[in-house]
């Protein structure tokens, strides 16, 4: 028996909807559709005249080509957001505020977990500029960054979050660093302790030195002592880091009562370590953290800390670069956000 062979044939691909195509489907001229898809250039179109515009580009599956409308406005509508470690959930909030603002205007975010190294985080920069971003956010800058220098070299409209640079050679949004450890060692205070450490951030970026400043600040102003002993900086921001330098605390600054860390996951990390050493929080150590990161009332005891709005940071970030990629003359600004306390379980007055 002769079996038959089967052959199917190529699927045809569906033929691509252009600009000039919907156009004459709706008997305008291509620029006038163009406008009308532009969520920055709508308002130019009469509403009637879009409303068909967007319903014939729904009812073709018409699809914009971002390539070439990027050669052809010198826009490309992307931009770029850089975090340091995008496992931490103080970021979280940070680029939803950011996605937010700019898609309501039409641009998509690309964000890049960029790390700690300073080749490879350069090397996402030029990436990212290769691929023709309209602009940057960037949560990764130190106090002095040759990185934002080499941005700014570029050409390219550059933002911090959470971030601020010493020069103020970009626009950023940041808490109130000082005034946000300041509270911290207040509520302390409030409380009865007297001996109180300080889990600090890395003294290179702004974060690190300024809530620093602020826990010297509001220490002198009591009256209490800070001997070298009970300062204790964190190589980076995260959880091991917090329980190495909680554990160097500890033995370097016998008799505390209470810690001050420098952010949130610091703060988990000090938690690991007094567990270590059988000793509990709040009943032996009170701890503060800094940041109010999604969950940290979920830990046990549920963390009081700092609360410094990054949702609204990265709101604030992105309506800033609008600002610069739509082509406003504005000066540089530094927006410092109020911080807040949230009392919660962690923290107690001192036993005796």
């Amino acid at each position: 028996m002769q079996r038959q062979r089967m052959t199917s044939s190529p699927i045809e691909p569906r033929s691509r909807v252009n600009l000039r195509r919907l156009a004459d489907e709706v008997g305008v001229h291509p620029s006038t559709v163009s406008r009308a898809l532009d969520p920055t250039k709508r308002h130019l179109v009469a509403d009637d005249v879009a409303d068909r515009i967007t319903t014939a580009a729904r009812q073709l599956g018409y699809r914009p080509n971002p390539v070439a409308a990027s050669l052809r406005t010198r826009r490309s509508t992307l931009v770029g957001v850089l975090v340091p470690d995008i496992t931490n959930p103080v970021f979280s909030p940070i680029i939803s505020g950011i996605a937010e603002i700019l898609g309501a205007e039409g641009y998509s975010t690309i964000v890049a977990d960029a790390g700690t190294e300073f080749g490879p985080r350069m090397a996402l920069i030029d990436e990212l500029i290769a691929r023709r971003v309209d602009g940057l956010v960037l949560a990764t800058v130190s106090r002095d960054d040759p990185m934002l220098e080499h941005c700014l070299a570029e050409g390219v409209h550059v933002v911090l979050v959470n971030r601020a640079d010493d020069s103020d050679r970009a626009s950023s949004v940041v808490s109130d660093d000082v005034a946000g450890m300041r509270v911290a060692v207040e509520h302390l205070y409030q409380l009865g302790h007297r001996v109180i450490g300080h889990l600090a951030g890395p003294s290179t970026l702004s974060t690190g030195h300024l809530r620093r400043v602020g826990f010297e600040q509001a220490m002198q102003d009591h009256g209490l002592a800070v001997p070298p002993a009970a300062i204790v900086e964190a190589a980076s921001y995260d959880r091991d880091e917090g329980e190495r330098a909680t554990a160097r605390l500890l033995q370097a600054y016998p008799g505390l009562t209470a810690i001050a860390a420098a952010n949130d996951l610091l703060a988990l990390g000090a938690y690991k370590a007094l567990a270590a050493r059988g000793l509990r929080c709040p009943a032996d150590v009170s701890v503060v953290g800094h940041n109010d990161m999604p969950l940290v009332d979920m830990v046990e005891p549920p963390l009081t800390t700092i609360r410094i709005g990054p949702r609204d940071m990265g709101r604030d970030a992105a309506r800033l670069l609008l600002e610069r990629m739509t082509g406003s003359a504005l000066p540089i600004r530094r927006i410092v956000l109020a911080p807040d306390l949230v009392f919660r379980a962690s923290t107690a007055a001192p036993r005796g």
